[in-house]
């Protein structure tokens, strides 16, 4: 009962009806100026006209007639209309949706006359998501008529447990969100602020709009919420705006939200911004559909009347204009003429959807109510249509109109295309809104944008720049700053032995194995490579020597050669002052081996040749060592040791000590031989070509030989040392082995700790260090006197005693 005196309360006619066999219902927001007490409830506040909502109005009576008037499309049926005022509010909104679904009461007041009128077969209704939702409820429960919204966007409507009779022309907000976000992305805004209407259609698509903003790695400075009644918090988002460091904003607003809050702008300046927005507000400055209107049709319409009066500042009274300024007209006044920025080249963007929502409603009627026989449709206009055949018929619907596909997938949404449009200044200095792309969520990933105009930009050509922080260069990475978005970082130089090589990356990566990174640390370059080249100062000298001591060793060997009748030459057995000058001489040139990159066999020869031809070397000296020793027992009286110890003993001593050698490289070789590989540990940024030993116990094997010979030998030396003789060879022995040991002893923690190329360089040195201390040290004096003191080359003087 209490319901029933509310909706006899608010009973008023229609704006604007039509009768027809069918009705397509109509609600829509401040189509008359509402006045106290005239139509509307609300009667504490007063609308002024809403020329976009007049036009949709005008829109749905423009397609039925044009549908009454075809001879395919519902033959024989006339379809009628009921457009009600909302007047912007839910309670009047809700109040038209009673009476659109009131069955029982299908006649209304026209002025003085009564009209009846068909079943009513879906409602277009309403401009705004909120008001929608509510109409849907209440036809829904009724379960008669099927609404159809042309710009209710909110995604919570494709729920379809909670609205299972909602359908509507425009995509869902849900496809939106995503479509804003792309386009955020697509443009490389990465720092934005976003505001909405404080309402069902503002506050589920600024949540889906931050959520696919979030995926896209888009990071939101502030999101605040509105509805046009609260001046504080209007006041509020415009002091966000004004200190926000972000340039663009993103508005999921309604027209009167984004109205009033421009205004508050408009007050008090900020600094530039781009501004975004929702299909809702960003195209609401059209009124070219009444361009066409005559005199006469203004005239029959108190709608239309009032607004050409508030256009035109005047009042229509008996086919007179009585101007409120300074002049009468008598004459019809060109719309077109009035100034307005609008009106120029203003696309029907939402008329459209408006236009293909009546005749998705018509290709439902028609399904039902008709047959095709014959190549022609046969329509019963007499039938009892229900509206859950109207419902089920709606969610087929597939056709084109004027180039326009009209479907509906499952949640009764349409394919998400979207136009791109730019606000730009006109040659007359109006703005004008241009279609400069689109939006087809249908194409590839990264394909739906298509721009194929030049953008106007907040600050004229040059494009909006709205981030956090800037780019990280190349060659640096983001460190986020404590406490702010993803967005807010700073750009830290990538590590050493890192790069990155494109902007903005969160971490830097390291080069390949071979590879390092140029000064900037934005690219890989390949290592160079290091080892002891022949081109290098150090090698060349090194080899200068090499090949210098090799030529000593030879020069020695001819001096002895020419003097080798001589009694200091022919002393202490001169074959083997021969042998050991030919081993010198191979020491001093295997050094050579070290010098250039390593190859396997270079490897393989520089350790073995090594090590051969020095323990061929002291094999001499031990061998001339126990001559001395032997030769002075010898003159022991009974003596007869030199018998034990003679030329071919002496011989085989050689041998079987450089065999043992021979031997130990021989195993080293076979086993485990040196390799060539590149040494990447020692430094980071160079590779070092060397050679691996293979075997370490082959190679310190080698080496110990060498010392426990060389100890041998020093010994031996020393014992005689004291023996009589002017020229005395041990002496001279104890000496070199004394600086061979030294150097050898020395050289063990140097080739450890040197570097790269540097070992190599302290190995050639220990080489050639103890052969010049073995050629110095035993044949330099030798040479001394044969050359320079020949009178001391005498047997007497070498027997002398004293």
């Amino acid at each position: 009962m209490e319901i029933s005196a509310f909706l006899n309360i608010l009973v008023h006619s229609p704006a604007f009806s039509m009768d027809g066999d069918f009705v397509i219902g109509g609600v829509f927001k401040n189509i008359i100026c509402t006045n106290f007490g005239k139509c509307c409830v609300l009667n504490f506040v007063t609308f002024s006209i809403n020329a976009r909502d007049l036009r949709f109005s005008h829109t749905i009576m423009f397609a039925i007639e044009e549908i009454n008037n075809s001879t395919e499309l519902l033959p024989g049926i006339r379809l009628g209309y009921q457009i009600h005022d909302s007047c912007a509010a839910v309670p009047v909104a809700v109040q038209a949706a009673f009476q659109l679904s009131n069955r029982e009461d299908k006649i209304f007041y026209k002025d003085s006359n009564c009209s009846q009128s068909g079943m009513m077969a879906a409602v277009v209704a309403e401009s705004g998501s909120t008001p929608s939702i509510s109409i849907s409820r209440i036809i829904g429960s009724f379960n008669i008529p099927q609404v159809i919204v042309h710009i209710a966007t909110c995604a919570c409507l494709s729920d379809k447990q909670q609205y299972p009779n909602f359908f509507r022309t425009v995509p869902s907000d849900a496809f939106q969100s995503v479509a804003l976000a792309k386009l955020v992305k697509h443009f490389g805004w990465t720092w934005i602020g976003a505001i909405c209407s404080d309402s069902d259609y503002g506050n589920n698509g600024m949540a889906s709009f931050l959520q696919a903003a979030h995926k896209e790695g888009i990071c939101v400075e502030f999101s605040e919420s509105f509805h046009r009644t609260q001046p504080h918090k209007i006041q509020k988002v415009a002091d966000f705006i004004r200190r926000s460091t972000a340039k663009v904003i993103v508005a999921f607003t309604a027209t009167g939200e984004m109205k009033v809050l421009l205004e508050e702008l408009a007050a008090k300046p900020s600094p530039s911004r781009q501004w975004i927005g929702s299909e809702s507000w960003i195209t609401d400055t059209n009124l070219d559909f009444l361009l066409d209107l005559s005199l006469s049709e203004v005239a029959a319409s108190p709608v239309l009347t009032e607004f050409w009066e508030e256009t035109f500042k005047c009042r229509l009274k008996k086919g007179e204009f009585f101007l409120e300024q300074r002049f009468l007209s008598l004459r019809f006044e060109d719309l077109q003429k009035v100034p307005n920025a609008f009106i120029p080249s203003s696309p029907l963007r939402i008329t459209t959807l408006v236009y293909k929502a009546v005749y998705a409603i018509a290709h439902a009627i028609h399904s039902v109510v008709c047959v095709k026989k014959n190549e022609t449709a046969e329509c019963d206009k007499h039938l009892m249509l229900e509206s859950k055949q109207v419902l089920d018929a709606l969610k087929k619907v597939n056709f084109t109109k004027n180039g326009y596909p009209v479907s509906f997938d499952a949640n009764g949404d349409p394919v998400a295309v979207y136009e791109l449009v730019n606000w730009q200044k006109g040659e007359s200095g109006n703005i004008e809104l241009v279609t400069v792309g689109f939006y087809d969520a249908s194409l590839p990933i990264n394909k739906e944008f298509h721009i194929d105009r030049n953008l106007t930009w907040m600050d004229g050509q040059q494009p909006v720049m709205s981030v956090c922080t800037d780019s990280c260069p190349p060659g640096t990475h983001k460190v986020l700053q404590k406490g702010k978005p993803s967005c807010c970082f700073d750009c830290i130089p990538c590590p050493e032995g890192e790069i990155s090589n494109t902007s903005d990356l969160s971490d830097c990566f390291t080069c390949p194995i071979e590879f390092w990174p140029n000064p900037e640390k934005d690219s890989c370059h390949p290592k160079p490579v290091e080892y002891l080249s022949i081109d290098e100062t150090l090698a060349i000298i090194l080899a200068v020597v090499s090949v210098g001591g090799a030529c000593l060793a030879i020069l020695t060997a001819a001096v002895f050669f020419h003097h080798r009748t001589t009694p200091i030459v022919r002393a202490n057995n001169s074959e083997l002052s021969f042998l050991l000058l030919f081993s010198l001489t191979l020491c001093f040139l295997c050094s050579l081996t070290f010098i250039g990159a390593p190859t396997e066999w270079s490897c393989m020869l520089r350790h073995s040749a090594f090590g051969i031809t020095f323990v061929l070397c002291i094999s001499c000296v031990l061998g001339k060592t126990i001559v001395v020793l032997m030769a002075f027992k010898a003159t022991l009286p009974g003596s007869n040791v030199m018998k034990w110890f003679g030329p071919p003993q002496q011989r085989l001593t050689v041998v079987f000590v450089t065999f043992v050698q021979v031997l130990i490289c021989t195993v080293w070789l076979v086993l485990r031989p040196p390799f060539p590989m590149k040494n990447f540990s020692t430094y980071k940024e160079k590779i070092i070509l060397e050679c691996d030993l293979g075997s370490a116990i082959g190679f310190w094997a080698v080496l110990g030989y060498i010392g426990l010979l060389a100890v041998f030998c020093f010994v031996l030396a020393v014992l005689a040392r004291k023996l009589p003789d002017n020229f005395n060879e041990a002496k001279l022995i104890t000496f070199s082995m004394l600086i061979f040991c030294a150097v050898w002893l020395s050289f063990i923690p140097a080739y450890v700790s040197s570097p790269g190329k540097f070992t190599v360089a302290v190995e050639i040195f220990a080489i050639l260090a103890s052969s010049f201390g073995l050629i110095m040290c035993i044949f330099a004096p030798k040479c001394f006197i044969i050359l320079c003191q020949p009178e001391k080359n005498t047997k007497k003087y070498l027997m002398n005693k004293n």
